[in-house]
């Protein structure tokens, strides 16, 4: 990832401040003494707790991380803000697939306090923020990345879902188009554009064509062929939308509940779905 500034436009109030990113902080890890046997033992920790079975699971090894090496006694340790840091990012990730965003916050929040040079927890920060509809703060999350790693895709697809969900349609497909040059291979950006491009209802024939050529290459992606067998529906191709709609095995989809609060679908394919799916459900 290529590093410098990043010129990017600020809204007008400007979002919350988020942190920055420091790379000058970070420790040289060629200093951490691999004998070091409560080294040893916490990263075993931490690979035992991404190794659970469970998200319930891999809360419980890296709390158990934590209140092992989170003691003072460990406090002048040249490793133990690097461990910890990872600890409780990865604690916080467990607890944003339980649905526990709060608590996940505040472990990316220690996180980002113990390794202010790392770019994953405040990524991940940005997330939690958007699932609980805090737009503004989690754009302020990914901007924070890009100011650093102006190439990063992921953070370029975070700021475009944020700008999409504000009904900044425009923007949004502007950072989905940077998203897409930086990651060519990521399925599910292209599938992003497309629908950024349908909210805005300028060229309806672009967002189906971007999902029908994504589709040749993977047939099997079930958010491409869900939103094109809506957007097929809205636009009066009844029979392809039908079509498309019967390859859709992933029942998620058939859910407004999970489109709307979980997958995040903007309110013209949401339209769309809702007037697909009563249908359905009343024949």
């Amino acid at each position: 990832m290529g590093l410098g500034p990043c010129p990017l436009p600020s809204r007008a109030s400007g979002p919350p401040a988020a942190p920055r990113i420091a790379y000058e902080r970070a420790p040289d890890r060629s200093g951490f003494d691999p004998s070091d046997r409560d080294l040893e033992r916490a990263t075993e920790m931490g690979e035992r707790a991404l190794a659970a079975p469970t998200p319930q699971a891999e809360e419980a090894g890296f709390t158990e991380l934590i209140e092992t090496y989170g003691g003072a006694e460990f406090g002048g340790r040249p490793w133990s803000g690097d461990v910890l840091a990872r600890a409780h990012g990865n604690r916080g990730n467990a607890r944003a697939r339980l649905g526990r965003f709060d608590e996940a916050l505040a472990d990316y929040d220690e996180s980002i306090r113990l390794a202010p040079w790392a770019v994953d927890p405040v990524l991940n920060k940005g997330a939690a923020l958007e699932s609980l509809r805090r737009y503004d703060e989690a754009e302020g999350c990914y901007r924070a990345i890009l100011a650093v790693q102006p190439k990063d895709p992921a953070a370029w697809n975070n700021l475009g879902n944020v700008q999409l969900m504000r009904g900044e349609w425009r923007d949004a497909v502007d950072s989905f188009s940077e998203a897409v040059d930086l990651a060519p291979q990521f399925s599910f950006v292209r599938c992003n554009l497309a629908i950024a491009y349908y909210e805005g209802g300028e060229d309806d024939s672009a967002s189906e064509r971007i999902l029908t050529n994504l589709l040749r290459r993977y047939p099997d992606f079930q958010d491409a062929r869900a939103a094109l067998a809506m957007m097929q529906w809205a636009g009066g191709l009844r029979a392809e939308a039908e079509d498309s709609w019967i390859r859709v095995e992933d029942a998620r989809y058939g859910s407004l509940k999970w489109l709307e609060g979980e997958r995040r679908w903007p309110p013209r394919l949401l339209e769309a779905a809702r007037s697909f799916l009563d249908l359905k459900s009343s024949t």
